[in-house]
């Protein structure tokens, strides 16, 4: 990492702080932000310790781990592909989540914890297929992409059809989740994301390196020494994991993993994955999103997924324009 890129790393944690900060004293019960950095040090009163420490601070946490895991699954992906399109949440990876929490809700009515289970399982499930179907000699960039938009298609179909098939308090359970929302998150779903966090964020940067030399391409990384396939096994298989722990704990939250790691390779003007700039712009996206979400239409507040998937989509039709212009797509 340079000199700039630790730079704007710093200023993004700053900012995600900073934001954090402020959203926890947002609310019925609003604080100044000199009131909660107080109470987060053990100097507020027993109201606001409650409020703070067991209401709004988990919430805030899952949102910087969740936005951090999507940001660096995304990073992860659009470098295996060399494809500012590769994303876990365009290539289908989060359908499969999706389906699998679908299918522990509607089919066997399980709890939080299965469904859990159930989104992991599901985008373990849907990456392995992906990465299987594309297969030819070899995972080629382009291949995976398209294959990953044909699954995405077909397990949303699959989504809509298990809504269908459910009773009208699943369904309504079912569409509350899937529209993403970090409301109600506490500490029972940030211990299992922050541990799969601390095992495989490491890992993922530990083949920062590697992955950096694979998007030269597989016979330029083989030159170099690197192991090509396991590689990109390795972090494929860390970043479907980040992005199922992700949807786990959140719902399928749209789009971050997609413009994360795009706007952090702009601001930092680094070539590479640029994993941890990524990781950092993911969470401070995911938590300026939630403030949008909670703040700006008054009484009326919206699941973060809405908010990101409406900013998402601007970005996204801004980045296929760019990439038409530039010739290359």
């Amino acid at each position: 990492m340079d000199r700039r890129s630790a730079l704007v790393v710093l200023l993004l944690v700053v900012a995600a702080l900073a934001a954090g900060v402020v959203l926890i004293g947002s609310g019925d019960y609003p604080m100044s932000p000199a009131t909660v950095v107080a109470t987060l040090f053990g100097n507020g009163t027993a109201a606001q310790e409650f409020i703070v420490e067991d209401l709004r601070l988990p919430r805030i946490l899952v949102g910087l781990f969740v936005g951090a895991a999507l940001g660096i699954g995304g990073a992860v992906f659009q470098s295996i592909t060399r494809n500012p399109l590769g994303s876990p949440d365009v290539i289908g990876f989060g359908q499969g989540a999706t389906v699998g929490a679908l299918a522990v809700i509607v089919l066997f009515h399980g709890g939080s914890v299965a469904v859990a289970v159930g989104a992991v399982v599901g985008g373990l499930v849907t990456g392995a297929g992906v990465y299987l179907l594309a297969w030819r000699r070899g995972v080629h960039g382009f291949r995976l992409v398209l294959v990953g938009i044909g699954v995405a298609a077909m397990l949303t179909a699959l989504n809509q059809y298990l809504i269908t098939k459910a009773d009208l308090v699943d369904a309504t359970r079912a569409v509350l989740w899937m529209t993403g929302s970090l409301d109600g998150r506490g500490w029972t779903e940030l211990w299992p994301l922050l541990a799969l966090s601390i095992v495989l964020v490491p890992l993922t940067l530990g083949y920062g390196r590697p992955l950096r030399m694979l998007e030269m391409g597989d016979d330029a990384a083989y030159a170099l020494g690197v192991p090509v396939e396991r590689t990109r096994i390795v972090q494929m298989g860390a970043a479907v994991l980040l992005v199922a722990a992700a949807t786990a704990a959140a719902g399928p939250i749209s789009f971050v993993a997609l413009s994360a790691p795009q706007l952090a390779r702009r601001v930092t003007r680094a070539p590479g994955p640029n994993l941890g700039p990524s990781a950092v712009m993911g969470a401070v996206l995911l938590l300026v999103a939630d403030w949008v979400a909670t703040n700006a239409f008054g009484d009326r507040q919206l699941p973060v997924g809405v908010v990101t998937g409406v900013l998402g989509g601007c970005y996204l039709l801004w980045l296929l324009v760019t990439e038409r212009k530039a010739g290359r797509i």
